[in-house]
């Protein structure tokens, strides 16, 4: 008797495990002009256009390089469905059926001026920024 009940429960939880559905969660980032180096939270993705899993709706650190642009460096914020939202999230991942979050962030990269002036008036602010205690020198 023992055995069989085993037996039903085992199945049961095989039966309702086959039948979970799929939550697919993916940020995409583009940057204008095309072709920036990516990080995202520190890890480097590729060159936009790229796209990447995530498995929690937060804001990111986002990190945007292209030669001959300003540096970029945000952050940027996933903002999914009502059904991607706790505690509605435990159910969709329960349910068979298959679900998809998309978020889709464009970075507009600015022209770098690499003129004389350009140049001394960051290193102005640089110093400022040094000698005001700062010890972030991006």
């Amino acid at each position: 008797m023992r055995a069989r009940a085993f037996a039903i429960i085992a199945t049961a939880c095989a039966l309702a495990a086959s039948l979970c559905g799929c939550v697919e969660r993916r940020i995409w980032i583009e940057s204008s002009p095309p072709g920036a180096l990516v990080w995202l939270n520190g890890r480097e993705l590729g060159r936009a256009p790229v796209n990447v899993e995530f498995l929690h709706e937060g804001t990111y650190d986002v990190r945007l390089e292209l030669e001959g642009h300003e540096p970029l460096v945000c952050g940027a914020t996933t903002d999914g469905p009502i059904w991607d939202q706790a505690p509605l999230d435990l159910f969709a991942e329960v349910l068979p059926v298959d679900a998809r979050n998309e978020t889709r962030w464009i970075f507009k990269l600015a022209p770098r001026d690499d003129s004389e002036p350009a140049l001394l008036e960051r290193a102005g602010a640089l110093r400022s920024r040094l000698a005001g205690g700062g010890t972030d020198a991006r």
